[in-house]
Order: structure tokens, then C-alpha cells, then sequence
């Protein structure tokens, strides 16, 4: 039952986290409605006894289920610490602490009034102390989720612009302060890690939080650097540092519960600490994140899910108190942050969108504080919605207010009714005039018509890239959004292609002549995805417009990814150069 379960929620969380970014949504609003879909919210109504036999809320089933998602949390916490740049906050030290700062200080503050002066309206649990329940709504208020950040400002092409860098410097440094204060006001209630960590006074446990925190940010750090580079060079590729880094978490979470904080925190750090490292490769990095974020990760958020009905627990007038409460600290706070750091209104009012997202951290600080009972389920529902909103909000808004577009991904306008598998033309116009006909009709428009502005465009200057590509293209009056026609020539179109070689892969653009970059953008995306030496032969030996999706996807991933990794890279160079200097300043 314990495998039936874990499978079913794992392919759940699969499937509808997928379908949530075909919608340009994070993937957790998926995992999470999977796990509402399993619950007691839908199938626990729906057949009661099948979710119960499935997922039972007691007995030795469910605290094996526990235990699992409990390890599952602390290695995503592991992942989110990888992914803290402590340079980056060097780097922006001046914006990025004052952006951190303001939009720190500001919720938390306005969080702990409402929630000291009217604990009952945001759901304090019954045996709760009221200084620690309006310490934690002031925390979760403050709190950002960095990994959400980081994946909006990618999607709009600003996360390494300087106000991308701004953002995430204020939101690593925003992670870092307030799980510390999440872990101290857990520890504080004495009942984080009972049995060890029960014996600690509260004072102690801060002062040994404190001390974890600098100990494994100052010399934990320092060593794993020194140590990382020997088991790379003696033990396997990856298992080595896998089970090393893996190993170290969860020493990390056991002192954790030893020191009395939940085991979170230690496995925070020790991302954070190992993913400072230059020394830690790409390759070993990625492995890590994807086993960790394509198992783990969505098994935790789906079983969330599990936990409580959200119809029974959803508190219209919590959820727009939080919502409110959330978005009005948060906005403000970082947006005067980043005007008093010199940044102009725009960017600013940016910033303080870009800053909003809640995302996982949100509901990982109600998961834990509804375990601890320290909140209700209400308030643990607001917390989940409060979380999902401000994610889904947080791009388009920042968008809007520097009057920026999303950009235009290839994938996103593929088509079947656009897609010829075995192109009949071999010249450029025969092979225009076929996609032409299949594209068309999808706009209302007409075949000859549209088939006449892609050749005078081709007439003008040949549209080959060379290496079997081919990419046509013409502006169109009256378009509302792109349309893109694919079609593959086994025996090849002349094509005029500047190594002189025949075309293989013709990708038709069409995109309205209102268009603010949106030829631009496909053409560099259709560039990156399809130029390689190795695609053209992947290409013709797709059989059917679902193998040509799924390579398309394949290869833009692995572009992506090699873009990341040049990023990083001159992040890494950076860091390095850094590091030597102080090394040698120091000797």
C-alpha cells in the first residue's frame, strides 16, 4: 500500500505539474492540486473509503508516509540552500540589502501588530502562545521563495540584468534571516525535536542556532571547500559527492533536532555552505537538484494535499486578510527599499513584485506550524493560497510595470495541424507555399496571401542558417498571436544556405507587424533549439509531430540548461577570482 500510494501521488503530481506550466503556472500548483485531488478535499468526498484505504490519516501506514515526506522536505530544503549565491549579496550589497532589509522589516512588522492585536481573525490554534503565533505570521509575511524568483525572472529574460540581481541578492538574504527566525521561534516552543532537542531552555536553543548558523557559514564553508575537490578526484562520478552531500544534509538536519529547531534548518545550511563552492561542478549540481526536484519535491507538495479539505478549511475573509496583509508589507517594503537605494520608480514598483513570491517557502512554514499546532487548517489553507497567488502574480506584474512582454518559446506555438512530416517541394517558394497552406487556415487567413509575403521576404535575403535549417519568415497585419508551421524534407530544399548544404528543417514564423520582438525572440529560440550538428539528424528521424514536440522540448531544455551553466559559470570565475584575492591578501 505504501508503494501504491507513493506511486499514485508521484505520477499525480507528475502529470498536473505539467499541465500547470503548459499554462505558464509554477509546477508546484500542480503537485499541490494533485494531492487536493487525492485528499480528503475531492476523493475523500467522492469515495471515502478508497482515500481512506489509499491514504489513511493514522496507523502504521501513515507515519511510514510521514516519515517519508518529513525526508523529503529537509533534501528540498538541501537544494533551495545549493541554490543561496552569498557572493551575490556581496555583489548588490548596497540595493540588495536595502531592498532586503525594507521588505523584511516593513511586513513583519505590520504581520506581528495584526496578528498580536487580532490572533483569532488570522486563526490561532487554541493552545497556542500568542507572541509565538505573531512571531510566525510576521515571518511567513517576510518570507520570499527564492526558487520561484529565480524561475520568474528567467521566464522574462531578467535574471541577469542588474535588477534581476537585485532581486535575487535581497530574496537569498531574505531565505537565509528568516529561516533562522522560523527555526529559532520552533525552537522556542520546545517542541520541534522532542525526546533530544526537548532539554534545551529557549535561550539556549537561540544561542546554539546562532552559533550552527555562523559555524557552518564561516569554517564549515571554508572546509567543505577544501574537501570537495579530494572526493571529486577519488571517489565515482557522481555517486561520490551525491551520497557525500546527501550524507552531510542529513547530519544537518539531526543536529538540527538535537539543538532543538526542526531538522529544515540544518539541511539549509548545508546547501547553502556546499553550494558556495566553486569546486562543486555543473554536472554534479544538476544531478542533485534533478533527483532531488523531480522526486522528492513533488511528492511533499502533493502530499500537502493530503493533509486537510481545502473546501471544508477555506475562510473567504483569512485568506483576503492574509492576501492583503501579505502583498501590502511585502510590495511596499521592498519598492521603498529599492527607491532609497537609488532605483528608479519602474524598476522599483519591480522589485517589490518580484519580491512578493511566496511559493514553496510559504507553505513549507504552514506545514510545519500546522503540524506543531501552532496554527489551524484555516490559516494553513490561507497560507497555501497566499503562497500560489503571489507566485502567479508576481510575473505578469513585473512585466506590466516595466511594460515588458513574456517571452516567445518556440514550443509554446507548435501545432499538429501546422506540421508536415514529409515536405513534397524542393525548392524554397514550393516548400513556402506548402506550409503556407497549413498555416493559413489556423488565422482565418489566406493561403496565396500569406504564401506571397514569406517569398518576398526570402526574395530579399535567404532565411537559411546553414546546417540543414531553414527559418522563413514574414510580419503580418491583424495577427493576435504567432503561428509557426513545421516541415521536414528527408531528401533536402535548396535553400540558398550559406555552407551551401541542402535544408532538412523548415520552421515557417508568421507574427503580427505590431509585434514588439516577437520575431526577434522565435528566430533566437528556433537558433538555439535546432542549430546544433547533431539535431538535423534527430530531426529526420522523428516519425510523427508528437516525436518532433517531445525532441523540440528535449533540445530547448538542454539549451536552456548550457545557458544556465554559462551563466553560473561567469558567476563561478567571479567567486573564484574573488577567492584568490582574498587568499592572497590574507597570506
Amino acid at each position: 500500500m505504501i508503494f501504491l500510494s507513493l506511486g499514485l501521488l508521484l505520477l499525480g503530481a507528475r502529470l498536473f505539474g505539467e499541465l500547470a506550466k503548459r499554462f505558464h503556472q509554477p509546477a508546484i500548483l500542480g503537485e499541490l492540486l494533485a494531492g487536493i485531488l487525492l485528499g480528503p478535499t475531492v476523493l475523500g468526498h467522492l469515495a471515502p473509503a478508497t482515500s481512506q484505504f489509499i491514504f489513511p490519516l493514522s496507523g502504521h501506514q501513515a507515519e511510514v508516509f510521514k516519515g517519508i515526506t518529513s525526508l523529503a522536505v529537509v533534501l528540498f530544503l538541501l537544494v533551495v540552500g545549493m541554490g543561496v549565491d552569498l557572493a551575490a549579496i556581496r555583489r548588490q550589497s548596497r540595493s540588495g540589502l536595502a531592498v532586503s532589509a525594507s521588505g523584511m522589516l516593513i511586513p513583519f512588522g505590520l504581520g506581528f501588530l495584526v496578528a498580536w492585536y487580532w490572533p483569532e481573525l488570522l486563526g490561532m490554534s487554541g493552545g497556542a502562545d500568542r507572541q509565538t503565533f505573531a512571531l510566525f505570521i510576521a515571518t511567513a509575511m517576510a518570507i520570499s521563495a527564492l526558487p520561484v524568483i529565480a524561475k520568474t525572472l528567467m521566464d522574462i529574460n531578467l535574471f541577469s540584468t542588474d535588477l534581476g540581481m537585485v532581486v535575487i541578492s535581497a530574496a537569498i538574504f531574505n531565505d537565509l534571516v528568516g529561516w533562522i527566525i522560523f527555526a529559532i521561534i520552533i525552537g522556542m516552543m520546545g517542541i520541534a525535536a522532542p525526546g533530544e532537542g526537548g532539554h534545551h531552555s529557549q535561550w539556549e536553543v537561540v544561542l546554539l542556532a546562532l552559533s550552527f548558523a555562523a559555524a557552518m557559514l564561516t569554517i564549515g564553508r571554508w572546509l567543505l571547500h577544501r574537501v570537495l575537490p579530494w572526493i571529486q578526484a577519488h571517489l565515482s562520478w557522481p555517486g561520490g559527492v551525491l551520497s557525500f552531500t546527501l550524507a552531510l544534509s542529513l547530519f544537518g538536519a539531526a543536529l538540527s533536532e538535537w539543538i532543538g529547531l526542526h531538522a529544515i534548518f540544518g539541511s539549509f545550511l548545508v546547501g547553502v555552505a556546499i553550494g558556495d563552492s566553486h569546486h562543486l561542478r555543473e554536472r554534479t549540481r544538476a544531478v542533485i537538484e534533478q533527483f532531488i526536484s523531480f522526486f522528492f519535491a513533488p511528492l511533499f507538495f502533493a502530499s500537502i494535499g493530503l493533509r486537510v479539505d481545502f473546501i471544508a478549511n477555506f475562510d473567504p475573509v483569512m485568506v483576503a486578510v492574509l492576501l492583503v496583509l501579505a502583498c501590502a508589507g511585502k510590495i511596499l517594503g521592498c519598492t521603498l527599499g529599492a527607491r532609497l537605494s537609488g532605483m528608479g520608480a519602474s524598476e522599483s514598483w519591480a522589485v517589490g513584485w518580484g519580491m512578493n513570491s511566496r511559493g514553496a517557502m510559504e507553505i513549507l512554514l504552514g506545514t510545519i506550524a500546522l503540524s506543531v499546532d501552532l496554527i489551524n487548517a484555516r490559516t494553513f489553507v490561507g497560507l497555501v493560497v497566499i503562497a500560489l497567488a503571489t507566485s502567479m502574480m508576481a510575473g505578469p506584474m513585473m512585466q506590466r510595470v516595466l511594460r515588458r512582454k513574456r517571452t516567445r518559446r518556440l514550443v509554446d506555438h507548435l501545432s499538429a495541424k501546422g506540421f508536415i512530416l514529409e515536405l513534397s517541394g524542393t525548392t524554397a517558394t514550393e516548400v513556402i507555399r506548402e506550409l503556407a497552406a497549413v498555416v493559413a487556415p489556423q488565422a482565418g487567413l489566406e493561403t496565396a496571401a500569406v504564401a506571397e509575403a514569406v517569398v518576398e521576404r526570402e526574395r530579399s535575403m535567404s532565411t537559411a542558417f546553414g546546417k540543414h535549417l531553414a527559418v522563413p519568415h514574414a510580419r503580418l497585419p491583424g495577427l493576435q498571436a504567432p503561428l509557426v508551421g513545421i516541415g521536414i524534407s528527408p531528401r533536402g530544399v535548396a535553400f540558398a544556405a550559406p555552407d551551401g548544404e541542402p535544408v532538412h528543417l523548415v520552421v515557417m514564423l508568421l507574427t503580427s507587424t505590431e509585434d514588439n520582438g516577437d520575431q526577434i525572440a522565435l528566430l533566437a529560440d528556433v537558433a538555439a533549439i535546432f542549430k546544433g550538428d547533431e539535431a538535423g539528424a534527430q530531426v529526420l528521424a522523428v516519425r510523427s509531430f508528437t516525436e518532433f514536440l517531445a525532441l523540440a522540448k528535449a533540445l530547448g531544455g538542454a539549451a536552456d540548461q548550457a545557458r544556465a551553466e554559462r551563466e553560473r559559470h561567469t558567476t563561478v570565475i567571479a567567486k573564484a577570482g574573488a577567492r584568490a584575492g582574498s587568499d592572497r591578501g590574507s597570506g
